[in-house]
């Protein structure tokens, strides 16, 4: 029997007209298992809101196709063995992460938490995104989306990505001092990779204008966290942080209690239309792999090389 493991009982309702040896199980537990991980051929892990099925990636011995529900593939590349194709949920994230980070900036600059945490009528100036320059480090798909939903703000946004892009005004990270210090609000949005790693590092954070809004929906190491820290308890700086170096932030850390700080807890795609989403991917990518078709957004050999290299 060729197994098909997913994470959610609804799954199934996105799941019709299988072969007849094809079983498709419920995997939400590492501790519960569903049946051996024998003939597991296809493979969807779990979602941020339950138990991390991580270390069960190299235990599999039939895993020919790793299906994330995330559009990163950090922490995975080095764990499944060689010939295993890891997919990722490219295209199913964009629209969510791209309204966060919008709300992110506005709250910040608008202080809402300021307000929230005041509990009290207590009236105070706040900032505009009108007229902002905005710096979007990350001009993938979310990168883009997250450009197209800039444009009625009367915001000039300028892009940088891996490679330069000159023809369609994409910078590239090489030039990331030179456009640092014109750059009222930067939001990241780049993959965890050996090449994002402390991307904005001590230097980086410097180069910011006093008062810029530093936006993080990518992942916490892309930072130097300790950087960020010393910024933004100067108050230089502030920051919306919806990824930090270790999740889960622990309740009692200043990041919470931090005027200048908004925290979410890795929540940018987490929305509810989010899981069915998902599974209509997975279940175009269970019919390909059936099908001998060719997968959707499976992480290239040079990206992954570089991500294994990146790991912890």
């Amino acid at each position: 029997m060729r197994k098909v493991w997913i994470p959610h009982k609804s799954g199934f309702a996105f799941l019709h007209g299988l072969p007849a040896d094809v079983l498709v199980e419920v995997a939400d537990d590492p501790a519960r298992l569903p049946s051996e991980v024998n003939g597991v051929e296809f493979w969807v892990p779990t979602f941020l809101d339950q138990p991390s099925m991580l270390p069960l990636a190299g235990s599999l011995p039939d895993l020919r196709v790793l299906q994330l529900p995330s559009v990163g593939a950090d922490g995975w590349l080095n764990r499944v063995r060689d010939g295993v194709a890891v997919a990722t949920a490219r295209g199913v994230h964009e629209a969510s992460t791209a309204e966060w980070a919008i709300g992110a900036v506005l709250a910040s600059l608008r202080r809402f938490p300021e307000f929230v945490r005041a509990r009290r009528w207590a009236p105070l100036p706040g900032g505009e995104l009108f007229g902002k320059r905005v710096l979007i480090v990350g001009a993938g798909a979310i990168g883009t989306a997250v450009a197209d939903r800039l444009a009625p703000f009367g915001v000039t946004v300028t892009r940088v990505a891996r490679t330069p892009r000159p023809a369609e005004g994409v910078h590239g990270v090489g030039e990331l001092l030179l456009l640092l210090p014109a750059a009222d609000v930067v939001i990241l949005l780049v993959p965890l990779t050996a090449g994002t790693r402390g991307l904005i590092g001590r230097r980086e954070l410097a180069a910011l204008p006093d008062g810029a809004l530093v936006v993080n929906a990518a992942r916490g190491p892309v930072v130097d966290e300790q950087a960020l820290r010393e910024e933004l308890r100067s108050g230089r700086l502030s920051a919306a942080l919806d990824v930090v170096d270790h999740d889960p932030l622990p309740a009692e850390d200043v990041l919470w209690k931090m005027a200048n700080v908004l925290v979410t807890p890795h929540v940018g795609a987490w929305t509810t239309g989010m899981r069915d989403r998902i599974y209509r991917l997975v279940a175009d990518q269970l019919d390909r792999y059936l099908s001998g078709r060719e997968l959707l957004h499976r992480v290239d050999e040079l990206h992954r090389s570089a991500d294994i290299v990146a790991k912890r």
